[in-house]
């Protein structure tokens, strides 16, 4: 006859895996991400002049922003992430990132081109973003819903939201969950933790 406190180890063996299995699942499987539905559809002038829309990003990951290139507070922060996050999917050509100006009448091609060069974004897929500020405004607030406004209350004369919206392969918007099960919906670009948790998920992304 097996002993009591072997029955007993045996159940608390068992009640464990099944508990954990699940876990990790959840972890492992990109399936688990939450889709928000389709990403707002865009056509803008990148850093060279040529067109580029969502249509561009059909068929990869990528992760967007809205910034300005004189920005005195958080877009240093978010520029440095976002590097961080060009360069560990770097020459992936299944990856890529969509920067949008909010202020469009300095952000010209050409002062992008050169704010690409000083951050060190030489990926190809990294397309630094510029065109009409109402238009940009209507992608920002009503599509996205990520705030982007003028203030010349504020230095810089612009506030904006540091949130990073991650999008799939179909052009999903995509998120985890926080520790309360809650979807998180976009990342904060200037927490290094959420910078982590998006290059996981950008890797989960990347192989469905």
């Amino acid at each position: 006859m097996k002993s009591k406190s072997y029955i007993g180890i045996s159940f608390i063996i068992l009640i464990f895996g099944i508990w954990a299995v699940p876990k990790i699942i959840v972890k492992l499987n990109g399936n688990d991400l939450v889709v928000f539905g389709a990403a707002p559809k865009f056509e803008l002038i990148n850093q060279n002049n040529k067109k580029i829309s969502n249509e561009n990003y059909h068929g990869k990951v990528y992760v967007l922003e809205f910034f300005f290139s004189t920005c005195p507070s958080i877009c240093p922060i978010m520029n440095r992430n976002m590097v961080s996050i060009q360069n560990e999917f770097f020459g992936n050509p299944n990856f890529g990132i969509a920067s949008i100006t909010i202020n469009p009448k300095n952000d010209t091609p050409e002062v992008l081109k050169k704010h690409a060069q000083e951050l060190g974004a030489t990926s190809v897929n990294w397309h630094f973003l510029t065109g009409d500020k109402e238009y940009i405004y209507g992608i920002a607030n009503k599509g996205f819903n990520i705030f982007a406004g003028e203030d010349s209350k504020v230095n810089g004369g612009f506030e904006h939201s540091g949130f990073f919206a991650l999008i799939d392969k179909k052009g999903k918007i995509r998120c985890r969950k926080d520790e309360s099960g809650n979807p998180i919906k976009y990342y904060d670009g200037l927490d290094n933790k959420s910078v982590n948790a998006i290059k996981e998920d950008i890797k989960l992304l990347l192989e469905e």
